[in-house]
């Protein structure tokens, strides 16, 4: 007997299947399999099913599992594999056109149309047959394929009641009989765990009593013997399955360059096209320019058309001319593309890479043939438009998004299983904070360096079965979604090369992920949406509402002495990249006073380089002599005080000394960073006496080669970092140059998170700026600038929906609204609901009318009575002269306590805005309570007591297993982190809630340049 494995359904198929290749193919080779089937029911991980076997020397049979749509009610399954290239082709649309159906079958009709070079198996001992056993049935499928075989499984050494029939019906239709088994996972012990993937896929609990009972314990990876037992009197039904299967000749095609061509004019090429628009940029954005610039321009164009790709760049400049068409912000270059002269004429990006000394061959080397890779930042909110842009211009069957897979970690393997072993909250949460995650710690190693995990899974079986169940699932795929950049483009049809599902605003999406797709030769490109994009086009916007004046970026000085203020102080909430407390130190420490400055600071400040922050600091301080090893070395890194920051520098000295070509400079810097022995031995020997040609002493050579190995991988790209510091600095010169504008945008885009508002809120005040609460007449619904203030817009008060706005806004007259009956009767009864108005007057956005907030909430009944009573009818002549006599009179509701009412406005806005309820606090204990701002000013280790509100705890154990927990603590100055030791946080744990208000008691301690409290008392408010 040849042994093969007919139907395997991986765990590729999203818990449809549990088996994981690596376990699998070395199973299989030690048993000595010929050939093994995978039939997923989509086209999920047949291409790294099919490299894995052959690595180990096994044949493929590429199929799929089919839901045949007979008609209307009935449905079947079938086993459809590629006998050749054509039926390979086939698979891939049949596949598209199950996961693009709504619900999910293949219409018989397309059956026929798609079964050219395919195979078909009919399971007719499979459940989906139960009804349909018969003649007829199985005659239409015949009549619609070339080639059908019956399907007969044993699975376990059990005979289908109905193998009789099914064996006379085959007999009938004239077709063969092929054995059939189905492994969804890889041992019989594993059965359990495909029960709980299961359960984990359909959502239920494995206690649930109606749960959906399905016959899964035979469904694994059978041995010869067995297969030969199971089929003892039916050995040609063995013969037959691994016949067909090695008939299956389809091979995964090899890549190729499968390049779109865009659309020319009559007797015009790419290269000629691209050629005029590139001048012509040139003449656009370089006011004067010499031979430098023609030289390098013409340089590129030629490299560009010898590797062909010229298409690819109109393609590219085309859709940035129509985003910019339409107002849509892109960012000035990401990645290596910014060091392309030709992206920077076409406007795909807003870096002169001349100006900056950008290499294009770290872009594009005609001596490493890839495709190009021009990543593109949108504006978050309008990228959509730009790949809706692409669909509607080379057609919707050529673009797609790209497919991702959430696979199950380490913890959300753990929490899943948890889930449906029906664990209680607690032990999620307890199993949650046992598991450490990183450093390549998989959930085996997380429950063996954790003792209080070990315990608590001694202490039940069913703990034991949980953990197994979690090991045997861990990394596999359990939901699909889509990448949050890539786009691909096709010259043909995506579906003659990739299968495609339904994606997101109705794109289609690839089934196979980012580097299977590449691998196939698509063009990729990224489509990426960037936040601070449309913070900048917000800003933008509301500056030309305002003043009628549209900001100009590129414009903007970049010598701006406001604006490297902002840096020197580390004053960068708000600004791309320099958040971070690091960044900020890092700032401070340098005091950049150029831009060059910035985009050394932005690749220095990452692990490996971070370690020549202080050295670039006090060189460029003046507080150390830059050493630069060799006088040849000083032009290429003088911009960086003598330390090799960004990889262009590593070709500029591989040119510069060794007389390399930018293109084997660039190669060159790929390979040392590999760091492979002999790799660099190479390497060595050939800088070295390259290097001695050109006349430099071979000890020279030598120690400039070491220092390009060590920092080979430091080094940062620098046409990244210059593009990307291009956007942080124009952040910096608005909040430098236009504040009031810079924080109504921020403010408004922290929309929703209460966190980050306060501290925002906090910050705005602290500059000096107001910050005025919702107006029903004066607020916008968006956050707006009003004078010298910032405006809360009423889109911030949960409940008022954009269409609740729009009433208000149409129902407003050139007169002012006097009391809350006027608002009320403008609105209407309809609209007037208590449901509505609760909100607004709790955010305050009615206090222009005069009254406490609790008598505007006592009087919202008699307000929608008098909205009744005087809304006019049709055609009400009366109306006039009920309105003028009508005199409404607010409701008693007594005088509303300054806390309740700071609670009323985070209840309805998520945050504090009169005032921080802290402060209210120290309002009532005058001089008893220290701000958190002045902490640091208290002698290390005095007792003291601070009011706030707990803005985050983090609960820990210590390695003896006992609890503590860190928490943040706010008040209206600033923050404060706290610790609490074991011995506090049990008699203080219940106090420790997110948003409560509390008062502490403890010490204060610096630790590594920042205060702390050590807690000795925590009291709720």
């Amino acid at each position: 007997m040849v042994l093969v494995y007919p139907q395997i359904i991986t765990g590729a198929d999203l818990l449809r299947g549990i088996i994981k290749l690596d376990h699998l193919a070395p199973l299989l080779k030690r048993r000595g399999a010929k050939t093994v089937g995978i039939v997923n029911s989509r086209m999920y991980g047949v291409r790294s099913f099919c490299k894995t076997m052959k690595k180990y020397d096994i044949h493929t049979a590429i199929g799929l599992s089919i839901h045949l749509a007979l008609d209307d009610e009935r449905t079947v399954l079938l086993y459809g594999y590629a006998k050749d290239d054509r039926g390979y082709s086939n698979l891939l649309k049949i596949s598209s056109a199950i996961a693009i159906s709504e619900k999910e079958t293949l219409p018989l009709k397309w059956l026929k149309a798609y079964s050219e070079g395919c195979i078909f198996i009919c399971p007719m001992t499979d459940k989906t047959w139960d009804l349909v056993r018969q003649t007829e049935t199985l005659q239409l499928i015949s009549d619609a394929c070339e080639t059908v075989f019956v399907g007969i499984s044993r699975a376990g050494g059990v005979r289908h009641e109905d193998e009789s029939l099914i064996e006379e019906t085959a007999t009938a239709c004239g077709l063969s009989i092929s054995a059939t088994h189905e492994s969804r996972y890889l041992a019989k012990e594993d059965a359990f765990s495909y029960e709980v993937a299961t359960a984990i896929r359909a959502g239920y609990k494995l206690n649930d009593p109606s749960r959906p009972q399905q016959d899964i314990y035979n469904a694994y990876v059978p041995e010869e013997e067995e297969l030969q037992q199971w089929f003892s009197d039916r050995p040609q039904w063995l013969e037959t399955m691994a016949d067909m299967l090695i008939s299956c000749t389809a091979e995964l095609p090899p890549s190729r360059t499968l390049m779109p061509a865009f659309p020319l004019p009559q007797n015009t090429t790419a290269a000629d096209l691209l050629k005029r628009h590139c001048e012509k940029g040139l003449k656009s954005r370089v006011s004067q320019f010499g031979d430098e610039y023609t030289n390098r321009l013409h340089y590129e164009l030629t490299i560009i058309e010898k590797m062909g790709f010229s298409d690819y760049f109109l393609i590219v400049e085309d859709f940035m001319a129509y985003a910019k068409e339409q107002g849509i912000l892109t960012g000035p270059g990401r990645g290596s593309s910014a060091g392309s002269l030709v992206a920077y004429t076409l406007g795909i990006t807003d870096v002169d890479p001349i100006k900056y000394g950008l290499i294009f061959e770290r872009f594009l080397n005609p001596g490493r043939i890839t495709m190009p890779d021009i990543d593109i930042d949108f504006a978050d909110n309008r990228r959509s438009e730009v790949i809706e842009y692409v669909a509607r211009k080379y057609g919707k069957s050529h673009v797609a998004q790209i497919i991702t897979f959430g696979t199950l970690s380490a913890k959300s393997v753990a929490r899943n299983v948890a889930r449906v072993f029906d664990f209680s909250a607690d032990e999620m949460t307890f199993i949650s904070r046992q598991i450490k995650e990183g450093q390549h710690r998989d959930l085996a190693e997380s429950v063996k360096r954790s003792k209080p995990l070990q315990d608590w899974i001694a202490l039940d079986p069913n703990r034991t079965k949980w953990l197994q169940a979690a090991i045997a699932l861990e990394g596999l795929p359990r939901n699909a979604s889509t990448h949050a950049a890539g786009v691909i483009l096709s010259p043909v049809p995506l579906v003659e090369n990739v299968p495609v599902q339904i994606g997101g605003d109705d794109f289609y999406l690839t089934q196979w992920a980012m580097g299977d797709v590449e691998e196939v030769g698509l063009l990729k490109m990224d489509f990426l949406g960037l936040r601070n994009l449309t913070l900048l086009d917000r800003i933008r916007s509301m500056i030309e509402y305002d003043r009628k004046v549209r900001l100009k970026f590129e414009e903007f000085p970049m010598d701006d002495t406001k604006t490297f203020d902002l840096f020197k102080e580390g004053d960068m909430t708000g600004i791309f990249q320099f958040e971070s407390d690091g960044m900020r130190d890092a700032l401070r420490l340098i005091r950049p006073d150029e831009f060059k400055d910035l985009y050394a600071i932005n690749a220095l400040y990452r692990p490996g380089p971070m370690e020549n922050i202080a050295l670039y600091s006090r060189r460029k301080n003046g507080k150390e002599k830059v050493d630069y090893i060799h006088p040849l070395l000083e032009p290429i890194l003088k911009e960086t005080e003598g330390i090799i920051v960004y990889q262009e520098q590593i070709m500029q000295i591989a040119v510069q000394i060794a007389g390399f070509s930018m293109a084997e400079a660039d190669l060159l810097r790929r390979a040392v960073s590999k760091k492979k022995r002999e790799i660099l031995q190479q390497e060595q020997n050939h800088f070295v006496n390259n290097a001695i040609k050109k006349g430099f002493p071979e000890k020279s050579a030598r120690e400039i080669y070491d220092l390009i190995v060590k920092f080979a991988d430091y080094g940062f790209p620098k046409s990244h970092a210059v593009a990307y510091s291009l956007i942080s600095y124009q952040l910096a010169y608005i909040k430098a140059n236009e504040p009031i504008y810079f924080y109504a945008a921020l403010l408004a885009m922290a929309t929703g998170n209460q966190e980050k508002t306060m501290e925002l809120i906090h910050e705005i005040r602290s500059k000096g700026i107001p910050v005025l609460p919702p107006s029903i007449q004066k607020s916008r619904y968006g956050t707006v600038v009003e004078g010298s203030s910032i405006r809360i817009g009423l889109g911030a008060v949960k409940g008022v929906a954009p269409s609740f706005y729009e009433i208000i806004k149409d129902a407003k007259t050139s007169k002012p609204w006097q009391n809350l009956f006027d608002f009320a009767a403008a609105i209407g009864g309809a609209h007037f609901t208590e449901k509505a108005i609760v909100p607004l007057v709790k955010s305050g956005a009615l206090d222009e009318f005069g009254e406490n907030r609790s008598v505007l909430l006592a009087s919202i009944d008699a307000a929608a009575n008098h909205a009744v009573f005087v809304s006019p009818e049709e055609d009400d002549l009366l109306h006039d002269v009920i309105f003028s006599i009508a005199k409404p009179k607010y409701s008693p509701g007594g005088t509303m306590p300054r806390l309740a009412m700071l609670e009323f406005e985070r209840e309805v806005l998520g945050f504090y805005l009169s005032e921080h309820p802290a402060l209210e606090m120290k309002k009532m204990n005058t001089g008893q309570l220290v701000d958190l701002s002045e902490v640091e000013k208290v002698p290390t280790r005095q007792t003291i007591r601070v009011v706030g509100l707990i803005q985050e705890v983090k609960r820990i154990r210590t390695k003896k297993g006992e609890a503590m927990a860190f928490m943040t603590l706010q008040d209206e100055t600033g923050e404060l982190s706290c610790t609490l030791f074991p011995k506090t946080y049990a008699v203080s744990n219940v106090q420790l809630q997110d948003l409560t208000m509390v008062q502490v008691e403890g010490t204060v301690e610096e630790r590594n340049g920042q205060f702390q409290m050590i807690v000795q008392q925590v009291l709720k408010i």
